[in-house]
């Protein structure tokens, strides 16, 4: 008898917490969304504004704020940001509090074209990224990018002077000549840096360094107006 009263007290207290979880489950999806929060991983300076976020997250509903839970679709959302060529990636979710949150990683640019009257950037894939109206990044200017695909040794280039804090602030312009070879155009001084193919590229880079610590520290950079990197082990200048 006693086996059968602690089975069916088992059973009740199955059915009671079952009862419980239904119960919360039912309110947790009746329950309005009351707060949007969007969250940036890659900084302030936005090619993407809040307000643009909570504009496209609610573009297909007419009040995100009073849709019961139940009627948001998670990955929806995340395709509807995707679809702003500003935004790499967007994760969206809902909060047991009823908030819903998106966190954005906005497309890093690392050059800018500015050809033929095609501006646009050069992302950190190598993809084309528009104009932002609302930040202007500090990258160097790409020419020599006729009307297509972005070549792919210029993307390399581009890529390395980004990553590369010494270029970083060094180079303005990267060029690319009808004969496949780059020139960059330098900060300070003003230089022009002939570095033909991108064979042996390192090599050249670390050339490049070595030439202007020595040239800042002999006070010498500005009587140059040409630097020429494709001879082997030398830098050949140009004077003014």
């Amino acid at each position: 008898m006693k086996k059968y009263i602690v089975f069916i007290k088992t059973l009740l207290l199955i059915a009671f917490i079952v009862f419980l979880y239904g119960f919360a489950s039912q309110r947790n999806k009746a329950k309005k969304i009351d707060k949007v929060a969007v969250t940036f991983e890659n900084g302030d300076n936005l090619f993407v504004t809040y307000e643009t976020v909570n504009k496209l997250l609610i573009q297909n509903y007419k009040d995100i704020k009073s849709q019961p839970k139940e009627n948001i679709f998670l990955k929806q959302l995340e395709e509807t940001l995707l679809s702003n060529k500003m935004i790499a990636n967007a994760e969206v979710f809902l909060s047991v509090n009823g908030e819903l949150g998106a966190i954005i990683k906005q497309k890093t640019p690392i050059a800018r074209v500015n050809q033929n009257g095609h501006t646009y950037y050069i992302d950190s894939k190598g993809n084309k990224m528009p104009l932002s109206t609302n930040y202007s990044a500090r990258v160097p200017i790409v020419k020599g990018i006729r009307e297509g695909k972005i070549p792919d040794e210029l993307y390399t280039l581009a890529k390395l002077v980004f990553e590369d804090e010494f270029l970083k602030k060094l180079i303005v312009s990267i060029e690319q000549t009808p004969k496949k070879e780059f020139l960059f155009k330098t900060r300070v001084g003003g230089q022009t840096v002939e570095l033909g193919k991108l064979d042996q590229l390192d090599k050249k880079i670390k050339k490049l360094k070595v030439f202007y610590h020595k040239a800042l520290n002999d006070k010498t950079l500005n009587t140059y107006k040409k630097i020429n990197l494709m001879y082997n082990n030398q830098v050949v200048c140009t004077k003014n």
